[in-house]
């Protein structure tokens, strides 16, 4: 996630300064958050915000949404919520992980691996990348290996980072890529 992102920010707001903060994995970040959002609540400048963005992986989206913006309220932060203007943190669920983004640019994921058909984007399996059953990371692994790359198995980091500096935000078919691209846009 932190590769990809390092590269899509700026992509979609060039005028913003951000920091990244990554952690070992989802359970690392839910298990830390409450604290860091604790902490942020005592120093946060009012033109800032912070931004926390998770794979939903098998969780509920609506429910992982909610209780990471509980987290907030209790740390004593206003999280965004649909209508609402005020807010200090917003969050942002890749549905079902930061590999349907990347598959939701399939014009960057070709120009980063030109063995991949530029077709791939209307066959049935890749139409809806937010709905991908068996894992996203998996079916980008089965789709670079069938075009002749990482045999040996898919470099998570390397792809995120290649596909991601390719990327143009406003032609990804991902919902949740699109949500976290808007969200961005408004601040």
């Amino acid at each position: 996630m932190e590769a990809a992102l390092r590269q899509l920010v700026p992509a979609i707001r060039s005028d913003l300064s951000f920091d990244i903060h990554p952690y070992q994995g989802k359970d690392d970040l839910l298990e830390r958050l409450p604290r860091v959002l604790k902490g942020y609540a005592a120093w946060l400048p009012a033109n800032s915000r912070v931004v926390v963005v998770v794979d939903r992986d098998d969780d509920d989206c609506v429910a992982l949404k909610r209780s990471i913006d509980a987290m907030a309220r209790r740390a004593g932060l206003a999280p965004k919520v649909r209508g609402g203007s005020r807010f200090q943190v917003m969050t942002r669920i890749a549905v079902e992980e930061l590999e349907a983004w990347l598959l939701g640019d399939i014009a960057a994921l070709v120009a980063a691996y030109p063995g991949v058909p530029q077709t791939l984007g209307s066959k049935r399996r890749f139409r809806h990348v937010d709905e991908i059953a068996g894992g996203t990371w998996e079916a980008l692994e089965q789709v670079l290996q069938q075009a002749g790359y990482f045999a040996e198995g898919m470099p998570k980091i390397h792809v995120a980072r290649e596909v991601a500096m390719r990327m143009e935000p406003a032609r990804n078919r991902s919902p949740s890529f699109r949500t976290f691209r808007d969200g961005l846009m408004a601040l």
